[in-house]
């Protein structure tokens, strides 16, 4: 059966991911895996793409893909960025399915959704415990978190420029928008860095890559961390959760952390 493809007017992180997974397996020289101590699968090495293509049309028990993804886990962590492509690349037949799963009847929030799947998973690849039982599962289950995370609020608005103004004063909180900032970082439902980078890149002079710079990250990682927390700031502006005394303000840190959807457990993530 065939993958799940969705259409796109730009590249997203789930497709740029698919095109360097395709430069990495192509001829002369493709990245292969070792298949041979990975007991249930072929007694060979052979390129990625076609590993992915057995994932995709073959069905192997939890134990084999487990240590299947035990091993690209161990490759990506100790063998350099081309492990971690390729093994990013053999999963996103299921990343892609996932995230196709969340923004359905969210399409204006899809390309972010593809980049909190991608980032939820490169996470779990990198830390998530390597033993049994279940690592295929879980860390599937860290990208589904990650990309539901995205569409727990249905508006999808990012922190406005500016404040409206006039002759009489809006609703509390008014005033600059720093306080807006300020206010929800010591609720915590954003950290003061992520306050700081919004202040500094919509009401400042700074150049978001120059602050990616900085940090050692890429301009759009940082303007996915920016979207995220005006999201989370937005939807608490709209809630009024930032207007009331600051005792009020903690059910809006309880309610910003909990689970946007349930995990689909029957699920089938390869097809």
């Amino acid at each position: 059966m065939a993958t799940t493809t969705r259409t796109r007017t730009a590249d997203t992180a789930l497709t740029t991911a698919e095109k360097a997974f395709e430069l990495l397996t192509c001829e002369p020289a493709p990245l292969a895996f070792d298949a041979r101590p990975v007991p249930g699968l072929p007694d060979t090495t052979m390129p990625l793409d076609e590993l992915r293509k057995l994932l995709v049309y073959e069905r192997y028990d939890t134990g084999t893909t487990d240590a299947l993804w035990r091993q690209l886990a161990h490759h990506a962590r100790e063998c350099g960025p081309a492990w971690v492509v390729g093994a990013i690349g053999v999963a996103l037949p299921a990343l892609t399915r996932l995230a196709a799963k969340i923004s359905r009847g969210h399409p204006g929030q899809a390309d972010d959704v593809d980049s909190e799947v991608l980032a939820g998973f490169l996470q779990a690849l990198r830390t998530a415990d390597l033993a049994p039982p279940r690592l295929w599962l879980r860390m599937c289950w860290a990208a589904w978190r990650a990309g539901a995370a995205v569409v727990k609020t249905d508006n999808g608005k990012e922190l406005p420029p500016d404040l409206p103004s006039g002759s009489r004063s809006p609703r509390m909180p008014y005033g600059h928008p720093d306080l807006l900032l300020g206010r929800a970082a010591a609720a915590g439902l954003i950290t003061a860095e992520a306050a700081e980078l919004i202040s500094a890149t919509r009401f400042g002079d700074a150049l978001i890559e120059q602050l990616a710079a900085e940090r050692g990250v890429t301009a759009p990682v940082l303007r996915m961390r920016r979207r995220r927390a005006e999201r989370i700031v937005a939807a608490a502006v709209t809630r009024g959760d930032l207007s009331g005394p600051e005792r009020t303000l903690a059910g809006s840190r309880s309610a910003a952390g909990a689970d946007a959807t349930a995990w689909p457990g029957s699920m089938r993530l390869y097809r």
